[in-house]
């Protein structure tokens, strides 16, 4: 499957090239638009071959910063202990941005597909149709969002605590893109494809598995919050 392979690229991506992105961020952002702009260049002319299908399967389907935002956010889930946490934690908004910016030539040629239909009358579109293009756009308003406030510069101008609010939308992000895979996978699915039904498998163990790991640091996080503050009240001079 396609999305395993740019998992693992997005890994090793992440890892091998730690310090190079957080020294030269700008690099990467540049880069990342640059694949974009071939990408959407790609729909209006004809590149390589080898071009054009490697921006088919990364770029067209959102492969690569599908797979870069699912290292996004199990770098959240990792205990706080954990050497993985502390060598990739530094660098979590860079990998969250160079994400954001492939995932917009996406969004964009796939909002454009949908212009034909739309001006022929949304009452010509099947209910599938208006809830696949419904869900991408509330996920084209959280992923502007979520990405303008997750660069420095904007982060430092809002209030912390403001921040985090924001910030708390990449859930139901995460979320609706599981949903909007699943709109895109289902049919095929139910009718027997088997790519479709193997894909659907490899999404549902990676975003309802990051739920529950989710869940439980929570829960955790908690836990050894009431735990510290016992231990302060225990450790406090009597009034």
């Amino acid at each position: 499957m396609t999305f395993l392979g740019a998992l693992l690229l997005a890994v090793v991506f992440s890892v091998a090239l730690k310090k190079p992105i957080k020294k030269y961020p700008v690099l990467f952002y540049a880069i990342a638009i640059a694949i974009d702009v071939l990408f959407i260049c790609n729909s209006y002319m004809a590149l390589p071959r080898i071009v054009s299908s490697a921006l088919f399967l990364l770029v067209h389907k959102c492969t690569l910063s599908l797979a870069l935002f699912v290292v996004v956010m199990y770098i959240g889930v990792f205990a706080r202990e954990s050497k993985a946490r502390a060598y990739l934690l530094p660098i979590r908004a860079e990998l969250s941005i160079i994400a954001w910016i492939l995932s917009l030539g996406h969004m964009t040629v796939y909002l454009m597909s949908y212009v034909p239909q739309v001006m022929g009358g949304i009452d010509h579109m099947s209910g599938l149709v208006l809830g696949s293009l419904g869900v991408a756009l509330v996920l084209f308003a959280l992923l502007l969002v979520l990405g303008v406030t997750s660069f420095a510069v904007v982060k430092r101008s809002m209030k912390l605590r403001t921040w985090k609010r924001v910030q708390r939308l990449a859930y139901p992000f995460f979320g609706l893109v599981y949903v909007h895979l699943l709109l895109m996978l289902l049919p095929p699915a139910l009718k027997g494809g088997e790519a479709a039904q193997v894909s659907v498998a490899v999404y549902s163990v990676v975003f309802i598995g990051y739920a529950v790991l989710r869940l439980c640091r929570a829960a955790k996080d908690k836990a050894d919050c009431s735990s510290a503050q016992i231990e302060a009240l225990d450790g406090a001079d009597p009034a």
